[in-house]
């Protein structure tokens, strides 16, 4: 059914707007035209010559009436030249046109009036549908079955609905190069326009507009739920150490229930380890909810996270989604090199010396070229004070610079402090103190660039600063697992805002492009405030700048209770998360979402050096250990591409959980990756972002010189097609002389011109 605007225009045209829009305006008038121009003129000359002699009336009145009679008569004079619309259309069953249907499981869900999207194409496109039936009359077809993949059908009675993905960008495609070699009209695509891909569209649009095809979309279903609850993300980290609680942030949208309190209920290997009440949000507003999960045991663990199905939602499968954590046992070393003998160290050491999975070696100058040296595991780890290698330094996962000027490391240490950030990966966290940041000389230095604040050279060896501050998180912070200092929101909010203030001897600028502040101070010497604790993530490591002098105070100021743990909790959950992202030599990338179980893998590698420059003449292989517990050897090649990535594939055969172990040897030595998980299933994908997505139909047809239709507008698709000037035609002439739009023009303007005289006494 068309739109009432076209519906409008048809009845005053006689035709839709489309057969105007590719037609051209031409005229059927007999050969003999004198005796048809003679009385055209005469008649010209009789309305001039009766309105020459009406000298009771003025000019004006005169010339109002003469035009608008002149214009009734070439009306009229139009419609006697016998204009016809030459439009070109398609010689019928010489033609083809290729039927595009969505066969993924979105197309079950029961949005239209109570029926599935999958009823709605078989009423239309199925083999007793009324729109294949006006296109069978017109053109030779050729249907398409696509999901994740495009394959020919004799038509939708093959639909079966389960495809797990969908990729419009492959089926076009498909389509359009098994077709390229007969006279083509166009393409139909019957979708809702869910293309849940990692694929661009970008080329194949490119190559339908080069072959002049015109794809003409169908979308089926709504455009928007009127009641849903979706997961829409799950953000988890990769990897943990033992022992932690990593924060995941889940998004949740909805739409008619807001207000409402549901349970989000954290679920692994079928228990319930946590729930979380949320207060739902604004209809369509992302809502994030932070859900600290256990990560006690080693290995891969498998969370689920869901809420229970509310009345009226049309879909439930988006009520859930999943994420797999590698917890990570064994122990991760930081470097702590403190300039000046402060508490600050000490408290730090008793700070994370109950975590077994943090080593904190602490390096503390006494005097000049004198140094202790704490917790280190052999009298040669740092017997020459700071590193002076890339590989001595590159060992440690962080680094923590404390009280100490610039001017005491050589300018290769200083670069080579900004390659452990960028180049290995590590995490860099600087202190407050006499001699850090501009007041140390920082400034203009390679560590300077790293950091994500602003350091201004002027305050080099500045020593009458100082502020004593109340600490509180950003926005940002509040959400941030590293200030999660209770349970809940609330109850972090409230110990925040208990602790008392510490101090700060160090004046810092903005923050730079990219970094965030999680921490902001204010005193009575910073009336407006200042970054307190500020991150940046720079090339593959994150930077971070601590700008106080005391934490210690939050264990050992009077008003802090002795059981209280927030001096340990927050100092641990820090140093975890600076060395979080840290790689090792040997790392594995693998997919994050469920792989389907029909899909190859591809397994990436990346192997570097003592120094983390890449090594391309190693013997890479991967085990893989299979959900049986079987392990397949899958060996990796180096990709010619970058220097120290390793490509293989592998087919798993079974649903579940697969083990990659990667093993590297090059000259003797023998390198092992951390273990990596991913999982095989059939995905949910298609359930989330489930609604018709119109403006994505619109543009391929836009793009490509077709038009989007609804159920409701599909009836005239088979007419547009025709006359679209693609494939074998010839031109079709259909009379205008006889449209009701001239006889109501004619009409309308002789009653203009009698209203007029009436209006000024002449009638």
């Amino acid at each position: 059914m068309a739109s009432v605007a076209e519906q409008i225009f048809e009845f005053l045209f006689k035709y839709r707007p489309l057969v105007f829009r590719n037609g051209a305006l031409a005229f059927d008038a007999p050969s003999s035209w004198v005796l048809p121009a003679v009385i055209a003129a005469a008649l010209v000359l009789l309305v001039v010559w009766a309105y020459v002699r009406a000298r009771s009336a003025s000019r004006r009145d005169r010339a109002v009436s003469a035009v608008l009679r002149l214009a009734a008569l070439a009306v009229l004079l139009f419609c006697l030249a016998r204009p016809v619309l030459r439009v070109p259309a398609v010689v019928p069953q010489e033609n083809w046109i290729g039927v595009l249907l969505d066969d993924s499981r979105s197309m079950r869900i029961a949005d239209v009036d109570g029926a599935t999207r999958g009823d709605v194409l078989r009423r239309h496109f199925g083999p007793q549908g009324d729109v294949l039936a006006a296109l069978a009359q017109r053109f030779r077809l050729r249907f398409f079955r696509f999901s994740d993949f495009a394959a020919r059908v004799d038509g939708a009675g093959a639909l079966s609905f389960a495809g797990a993905r969908t990729d419009l960008g492959a089926a076009l495609d498909r389509a359009r190069g098994e077709l390229s070699s007969v006279p083509l009209s166009g393409l139909v695509l019957v979708t809702d326009g869910a293309d849940n891909t990692t694929d661009a569209l970008t080329a194949p649009l490119l190559a339908l507009e080069a072959a002049r095809v015109p794809v003409f979309t169908v979308g089926v279903g709504r455009e928007a739920f009127e009641r849903d609850i979706e997961i829409a993300r799950v953000s988890a980290p990769r990897t943990v150490l033992q022992g932690g609680a990593p924060v995941v942030d889940v998004v949740v949208t909805q739409t008619g229930y807001a207000g409402r309190t549901v349970e989000l209920v954290v679920e692994e290997g079928g228990r319930i380890v946590t729930t979380e009440s949320v207060r739902l949000a604004e209809d369509g507003a992302p809502q994030v909810v932070h859900v600290p999960v256990p990560a006690d045991e080693p290995g891969s663990r498998l969370y689920r996270f869901r809420i229970a199905a509310q009345p009226g939602e049309p879909i439930t499968e988006n009520n859930a989604r999943e994420a797999v954590v590698m917890v990570r046992d064994g122990r991760r070393e930081v470097l702590y090199f403190e300039g000046v003998p402060r508490f600050e160290a000490k408290f730090l050491r008793r700070a994370v010396e109950e975590d077994g999975n943090l080593r904190l070696v602490v390096l503390q100058r006494t005097a000049d070229d004198r140094f202790l040296r704490l917790d280190v595991d052999s009298a040669a780890e740092l017997a020459g004070g700071f590193p002076a290698t890339r590989e001595e330094l590159f060992a440690y996962r962080g680094l923590i610079l404390g009280s100490v000027e610039a001017s005491f490391f050589t300018h290769d240490q200083l670069e080579m402090i900004a390659d452990f950030v960028g180049r290995r990966g590590g995490g860099l966290l600087m202190l407050g103190g006499r001699r850090a940041f501009a007041e140390g000389g920082w400034a203009g230095t390679p560590v300077a660039d790293v950091l994500p604040v602003e350091l201004d050279d002027a305050r080099r060896g500045d020593t009458t600063f100082f502020a004593e501050i109340r600490i509180g998180p950003t926005r940002t912070g509040s959400a941030h697992p590293v200030l999660r200092l209770a349970e809940d929101d609330d109850s972090s909010a409230a110990r925040w805002a208990a602790l008392p203030p510490l101090t700060t001897v160090n004046r810092v600028g903005g923050l730079k492009p990219g970094a965030v502040a999680l921490l902001r101070g204010v005193g009575p010497a910073l009336p407006e405030g200042q970054v307190v604790l500020a991150t940046q993530r720079y090339g593959r490591g994150r930077a971070a700048a601590f700008v106080v002098q005391d934490t210690w105070l939050w264990q050992m100021h009077a008003d802090i209770p002795v059981e209280d743990d927030t001096h340990e909790r927050l100092w641990r959950q820090l140093l975890r998360w600076l060395i979080a992202d840290a790689p090792d030599r040997v790392r594995v990338a693998l997919p994050s979402a469920p792989v389907r179980p029909d899909a190859p893998v591809t397994i990436r590698a990346e192997l570097d050096d003592a120094t983390f420059l890449g090594i391309n003449d190693a013997r890479v292989v991967a085990h893989v250990t299979t959900p049986s517990g079987a392990i397949e050897d899958v060996p990796l090649s180096w990709s010619v591409d970058r220097d120290g990535l390793y490509l293989g594939r592998f087919m798993p055969e079974a649903e579940g959980p697969y083990e990659v172990r990667i093993e590297a040897a090059r000259d003797g030595e023998v390198v092992e990756s951390e273990r990596a998980v991913f999982r095989v299933a059939p995905g949910d994908d298609e359930f989330f972002g489930a609604q018709m997505h119109a403006p994505l139909l619109r543009r391929i047809a836009d793009r490509t010189g077709g038009r989007f239709y609804t159920p409701e507008t599909v009836a005239s698709l088979p007419e547009d097609i025709a006359y679209t000037a693609r494939g074998i035609t010839i031109i079709e002439e259909k009379e205008l002389w006889d449209m009701p739009a001239g006889f109501l023009l004619v009409v309308l303007l002789l009653l203009a011109e009698w209203a007029y005289r009436r209006r000024r006494g002449l009638a």
